[in-house]
């Protein structure tokens, strides 16, 4: 037990980046435990008793600046990962850890930490979602995604800042801009409706993320690039169950609702050919 203690330790006070162990929510993993368990908890059983006799919270002011602030955030996180490295210096095929006090890759670190903490703000979809007792959207995939995103958040600021695993954020910000900005005009009212027909190209796009995420990162493993195996192990990984989750969910919404809408009409125009 004592060998456990010591190589956890070792790792959290000694593997860690120089330059970012101190910083908010950074030092060690328990915060953030204590933060997704009890989101996970108010999610999945505290809120939804607490609304089961209540009227859905309409929010509808609340989420359009939220999902008004989302955007920004996301723009910021775009334009930083960009200017910080991979507009410039940055190599798509390799790009190792500095862990130097160079002043790009602290930039960089910045922008990581920053990343870190929307993902914390994000974790308010769901719970939104349970006030507004929108219960269907609060799927596997949902809370898996919003759960597991802060934690590669917290490895990648703690011990990777910057190099090849930041393009994973880079990319993930794109999509952000994009999403949160449908969601910002879904709330607005039923009217806008007839504007947001590109609903599901969001999921589209998120897969075409995590295509790219896996690409960028598979390459590591035969370029003999100085990056660490495990790490670009696990963001294959987890691009992989994404690949799949997203994946499923656009087939069952998307592909077999078409091809029931093509039955239907299919036998609207055979009734009619009988009548």
């Amino acid at each position: 037990m004592s060998t456990i203690v010591d190589w956890y330790k070792d790792v959290i006070n000694n593997k860690c980046h120089p330059y970012t162990q101190d910083w908010f929510l950074v030092s060690g993993p328990g915060p953030l435990a204590v933060i997704l368990v009890t989101y996970v908890y108010f999610c999945l059983s505290a809120g939804p008793r607490y609304m089961k006799d209540k009227k859905p919270y309409e929010l509808r002011k609340t989420m359009i600046v939220y999902n008004f602030v989302q955007v920004l955030f996301s723009i910021y996180l775009f334009y930083e990962g960009l200017m910080a490295g991979w507009l410039h210096d940055y190599n798509y095929s390799c790009q190792p850890v500095d862990y130097s006090d160079n002043p790009k890759s602290i930039r960089m670190a910045k922008i990581v930490h920053f990343y870190f903490m929307c993902k914390l703000t994000e974790l308010l979809d769901t719970v939104f979602f349970v006030l507004r007792k929108k219960s269907r959207q609060i799927s596997t995939l949902h809370v898996y995604h919003h759960t597991l995103m802060p934690v590669c958040a917290w490895i990648g600021v703690k011990f990777l800042p910057n190099g090849h695993g930041t393009f994973l954020g880079l990319v993930n910000a794109f999509i952000h801009i994009i999403m949160y900005m449908y969601y910002m005009l879904s709330s607005i009212g039923s009217h806008m409706n007839k504007y947001l027909w590109w609903k599901k190209y969001i999921t589209m796009l998120q897969l075409i993320q995590f295509g790219m995420i896996f690409i960028h990162t598979i390459q590591l493993f035969f370029n003999g690039c100085n990056y660490p195996r495990p790490i670009a192990f696990l963001l294959l990984l987890n691009a992989t169950i994404f690949i799949y989750m997203f994946g499923s969910f656009y087939v069952k919404n998307y592909r077999k609702r078409q091809r029931t809408q093509v039955k239907d009409e299919q036998i609207n125009m055979a009734a009619k050919k009988v009548e």
